[in-house]
């Protein structure tokens, strides 16, 4: 989970600089866009590596899913994840809505790390 948090914060730091130079209509460096895209591949990468684990352990453990609210948390999540991905890939100066949908569910992550991360201490607690 850690390692997806990272992923976020850089992410977040590369596209607001990606934003301002933008704004400031300033040249960006060449190896910015190709670093934001990676970083977040990687993250769509780990978040969804989470999803496996934590099914496959609730199943493991309790044999069926459902027992906190870490699964609507990590759901929404990966559901947020995905999303930001997708509208990622269709920023261009012909569609102006994907932008806005990217930042948006950037934003609405925040608000969606911090509720998994609470529900996931919540299990945690559990298994000590």
């Amino acid at each position: 989970m850690g390692l997806s948090i990272l992923a976020y914060a850089l992410l977040g730091i590369t596209g607001s600089v990606l934003f301002s130079k933008r704004l400031s209509q300033h040249p960006r460096p060449q190896w910015l866009r190709p670093l934001h895209y990676i970083i977040g591949w990687v993250m769509v990468g780990l978040v969804l590596l989470l999803l496996a684990i934590g099914l496959v352990g609730t199943l493991g453990h309790y044999g069926s899913l459902g027992h906190s609210g870490h699964l609507i948390a990590g759901g929404s999540v990966v559901v947020l994840v995905l999303v930001s991905a997708a509208s990622s890939t269709q920023i261009s100066p012909h569609q102006p809505w994907a932008r806005a949908v990217h930042v948006g569910t950037n934003i609405a992550l925040f608000v969606g790390f911090a509720w998994v991360s609470f529900t996931g201490w919540q299990v945690v607690q559990k298994y000590l």
